[in-house]
């Protein structure tokens, strides 16, 4: 079991990071409408989309969110950790195609609480399309 476990408290040090990218493919998109229910035609209809001020569809904000999840439960801190808290600002759109690079940067460890907070970023290329902070809990080393 030991061999699914991520990170434990002990060895994560403040400023370490960990990435997870992804292309959105038009498959993406639909599924996640579908999971989610956000059904938005800015999301799903090309001819709504065009007449907005994007132009074109655009990707779920909460769909980055997803690949901040996806770092902090397969990267780092990694699978056993709790992930509890979210502060996240959306700043520019994401298209299909693009590759969304999910990073998180442990910012602050609490021991006592088994709390670790880090800043994630979501980037496509050089542009940050979302950017907060999160909070995740984290087991000790078993004795």
């Amino acid at each position: 079991m030991q061999d699914l476990h991520g990170y434990y408290l002990e060895d994560l040090e403040v400023g370490m990071t960990a990435r997870y990218a992804k292309t959105v493919t038009e498959a993406d998109v639909i599924l996640f409408a579908g999971i989610s229910g956000d059904d938005n035609p800015v999301h799903i209809n090309a001819e709504y989309a065009a007449q907005t001020m994007f132009g074109q569809r655009i990707v779920h904000g909460m769909y980055s969110a997803a690949l901040i999840s996806a770092v902090l439960g397969t990267r780092m801190p990694g699978p056993g950790a709790i992930y509890i808290d979210q502060q996240l600002k959306f700043k520019a759109p994401v298209h299909i195609g693009d590759t969304v690079t999910a990073t998180a940067k442990v910012l602050e460890i609490d021991q006592q609480r088994r709390r670790v907070k880090l800043e994630t970023i979501c980037t496509v290329g050089d542009k940050v399309v979302a950017e907060g902070i999160a909070t995740n809990m984290v087991d000790r080393r078993p004795a």
